[in-house]
């Protein structure tokens, strides 16, 4: 890497040093991103389906309707806050905040930009980082499921009940994935800290392939295509948006885990999902796209990546993955939950595993570079990691019709009745009523309408 790259990539030996003030404002602008963050993504997700579906969403609160979100907290506030009766109450009042308190606690320790100089100190765009921060936003990401199981199990009412069990059964599953998906990350950075990682997708190495010396890329979404993808579909998973929103399949639970809830309540259990889905956008620009860092061919100008420009940078990608996160919701159906369970322990799990042991055999190997032979085996594991979850399945066989198994059934097999459901005639009474009246028999006719 260049010089200058290098003179703004942040350490650990820079955290720490900071004055109080700095880093308060740092926590006090960490939580404003999430909560503005939060009340732009509910408006750009209303817009953005708006689009899709061919109608304007909001556009009457405030210009471009950028203050629906606003106008829809103010409401919630001020409608009844009921409590169910059977209820436990502290658990019923706590859960909600679980989940918000979980989603911004990550926020923490997430890169926002490199080395900066506010008001003469020379301080990292980071509240604080650890030697092991990616195992703290696991763990953020893990208790955040807390408060929906608990907020499920304390409303006393069997459609939250479901909703907080197929929670759990969500953050086991896909917790297992997402953990095997970090896992190349730390083998690949040699690092669990956030800005190490970032700093280890920087650009400027070389690649040496076949003999040839070209720039290799950095960001580990193309090194380790099949971790991203695994990732981010386990992040679609953990943060329970469609087409992976079964606690609160509304077509099956009401709401669920949500049946219960009201008022402030229920609004904070909205606002966990979007800060979530922002905070986990943000993990994964830090994990798999370079963090702050610029993409190519911004990369060109060379203050591109010092100074303020990086936040712009992530920005756009937080942005970038949010609108994904819209697109699956307003193109794709909801799975069945047995659907669900398989893509996840069949399919997303065994393929992690091959993959990590496949990423160890290559960095055991010490005749060629280790980039270019993650290159040369993830790229095309990840294109068919995406043909197995998205090829079409073979169309089933139609089942045959009711006259087919009909006549397909074997020889002296049990009697079926006629297929239009009239009982044949007795043979006793047509015979009995042939000999009183036989001009009114006609063949075949059933004994009753004689």
């Amino acid at each position: 890497m260049s010089p200058i790259y290098l003179a703004q990539d942040p350490t650990l030996a820079d955290f720490g040093r900071d004055p109080w003030w700095l880093v308060l404002g740092k926590i006090v602008f960490a939580f404003a991103f999430g909560l503005l963050a939060t009340l732009l993504g509910v408006w750009f997700e209303r817009r953005v389906v708006g689009y899709m579906q061919v109608r304007p969403g909001p556009n009457q609160v405030g210009p471009f309707g950028l203050l629906q979100t606003l106008a829809d907290g103010l409401k919630m506030a001020f409608k009844e806050d009921i409590l169910p009766k059977a209820a436990d109450k502290v658990v019923y009042f706590f859960a909600p905040t679980i989940s918000v308190i979980c989603a911004v606690t990550a926020l923490s320790v997430v890169p926002f930009g490199p080395m900066v100089s506010i008001f003469g100190h020379h301080t990292p765009l980071q509240v604080t980082d650890v030697p092991v921060a990616v195992l703290l936003l696991l763990a953020c990401s893990s208790m955040g499921v807390y408060g929906i199981v608990l907020g499920g199990w304390a409303s006393g009412s069997t459609y939250p009940l479901l909703g907080g069990l197929r929670s759990s059964a969500q953050m086991i599953s896909y917790e297992v994935a997402m953990g095997l998906s970090i896992v190349a990350v730390f083998m690949t950075a040699g690092t669990m800290s956030t800005s190490g990682i970032v700093a280890a997708q920087g650009d400027g190495t070389q690649l040496t392939v076949f003999g040839q010396t070209i720039p290799a890329p950095g960001w580990y979404a193309i090194l380790l295509l099949p971790s991203f993808i695994i990732f981010f579909i386990a992040t679609v998973g953990e943060t329970n948006r469609a087409p992976f929103d079964l606690p609160e399949a509304e077509s099956e639970l009401v709401a669920g885990f949500m049946t219960e809830y009201s008022s402030l309540k229920f609004a904070l259990f909205m606002l966990s999902e979007y800060v979530a889905m922002v905070t986990m956008s943000a993990v994964t620009t830090t994990l798999f796209l370079g963090g702050w860092r610029a993409p190519w061919p911004i990369t060109i100008w060379e203050g591109a990546n010092s100074g303020w420009w990086p936040m712009l940078w992530f920005f756009g990608k937080v942005i970038a993955l949010v609108f994904v996160f819209v697109w699956l919701r307003g193109t794709l159906p909801r799975l069945r939950y047995d659907q669900f369970m398989r893509l996840g322990w069949k399919v997303l799990l065994p393929i992690n595993l091959v993959w990590i042991l496949v990423l160890s055999g290559l960095r055991s190997i010490e005749d060629w570079d280790t980039r270019g032979k993650v290159i040369a085996v993830g790229i095309p594991a990840g294109i068919l990691l995406l043909a197995t979850i998205f090829w079409p399945s073979r169309r089933p066989k139609p089942k045959p019709t009711t006259q087919e198994q009909v006549d397909n059934r074997p020889h002296g097999s049990f009697p079926l009745p006629p297929m239009d459901l009239q009982v044949p005639p007795s043979p006793r009474i047509t015979r009995v009523v042939a000999q009183r009246e036989p001009a009114n028999i006609v063949a075949g006719s059933d004994s009753r309408e004689v």
